[in-house]
């Protein structure tokens, strides 16, 4: 491409949710799957505090280490920011006893950020009021899948199945704690408390019975002042399917994958998905009864369409003892870590790490800024 200006791409992960460090092991890899050669890429990483800085793009800084250790952003690198001008909108970098320097035009950016503050609609929102285009979805759809107990009201507006559930903020725990376990009750134990915007199943717990409701609770409001209980799909196998558009702005679905947990952890939690350790296996493509895995890929575009999906998406679904199929829930932006199921699914359909990535590129810097 000698003589034909790089579209600049401008990675920004890190973030202040509890998901920091994993947004950040999903940068290192694809900071290390962008070709370079046709893209410049410019790291962005929002420190714990919200401050904004020029990151190292040096994957191996990203990675999880074979001791657990969780990467975060530097938040003494210089600062950066968004700067909208005539022409488009510029990355400025400012550094101590030095003139703020402007280092061109953002041509697309690639928001890998989970949970609040990032995957929930907010730099979405930011982005748009700067005219930037980005990959993933927009925000709406980003808000509304982020938060699971609105993500469910919209699901099963479309008529897509869902599970039993209740929403319970720290106002009426604290206002009337008998009715929440009364609402407890009549969905039925065991159930999950999970906080309702969170993700990387951080602040979730299974609760067995009433007993264990303030524990859970408790749990849960470290991480969100909204939590949602949601009845123990008991007996179920978790299976996933990847929702990626295409060029044509359709949606492609992958080869589903099952989770099987087969270590000592009672469900799919922070350790079994991301920490080096034999607590799960995966199942790529999955093994499903004659016609569940075309039900679950109609699905999937399905619950893409009714939020409002663009570019990529995860759908979760339960496959029932009786193979009847509940969606669980769908994710925007999903992790893209080595270990992530996301593009494992895809690498299985024929589309291999790089080529996502790219194609994602593609599809941010073909699609307009400003409502479509």
């Amino acid at each position: 491409m000698t003589g034909t200006p790089r579209p600049r791409v401008a990675v920004v992960f890190g973030g202040r949710s509890s998901e920091h460090a994993i947004s950040c092991v999903t940068a290192g890899s694809v900071l290390a799957a962008i070709d370079g050669d046709r893209y410049d890429v410019v790291p962005i990483g929002i420190a714990t505090d919200g401050r904004w800085v020029l990151e190292s793009g040096d994957p191996e800084r990203l990675r999880l280490d074979g001791a657990g250790a969780l990467p975060s952003v530097d938040g003494d690198r210089s600062p950066v920011a968004l700067a909208r001008v005539e022409h488009g909108t510029d990355l400025v970098v400012s550094a101590p006893s030095r003139p703020p320097e402007t280092l061109g035009e953002v041509d697309v950016v690639f928001p890998v950020l989970h949970g609040p503050w990032g995957e929930d609609g907010t730099i979405q929102g930011m982005l748009e009021m700067a005219g930037v285009r980005y990959v993933g979805a927009g925000v709406l759809a980003s808000a509304v899948s982020m938060d699971k107990a609105y993500m469910k009201v919209v699901l099963a507006a479309a008529g897509l199945p869902v599970l039993p559930s209740i929403t319970v903020s720290t106002r009426a725990w604290a206002a009337d704690p008998d009715d929440v376990r009364r609402r407890a009750d009549e969905i039925g134990y065991p159930l999950f408390v999970k906080p309702a915007r969170g993700g990387s199943s951080i602040g979730i717990s299974k609760v067995r019975d009433a007993a264990g409701l303030d524990a859970g609770l408790a749990l849960a409001f470290e991480h969100d002042p909204k939590a949602l209980l949601e009845v123990s799909a008991e007996g179920a196998r978790e299976v996933e399917c990847g929702v990626l558009q295409a060029l044509d702005g359709s949606a492609e679905t992958s080869v589903p994958a099952e989770i099987r947990i087969t270590g000592d952890h009672e469900f799919y939690d922070f350790d079994a998905k991301y920490l080096p350790q034999e607590a799960t296996a995966l199942d790529v493509p999955a093994v499903l009864p004659d016609g569940v895995e075309a039900e679950m890929r109609e699905l999937a575009v399905q619950a893409f369409e009714a939020v409002g999906g663009e570019g990529l998406a995860r759908v979760d679904f339960f496959v029932m003892p009786d193979g009847s199929l509940v969606v669980n829930e769908i994710n925007t932006m999903p992790g893209f870590t080595p270990l992530s199921m996301y593009p494992q699914m895809w690498a299985a359909t024929g589309v291999d790490y790089p080529t996502l990535v790219d194609r994602l590129l593609q599809l941010a810097l073909q699609r307009g800024t400003g409502l479509r």
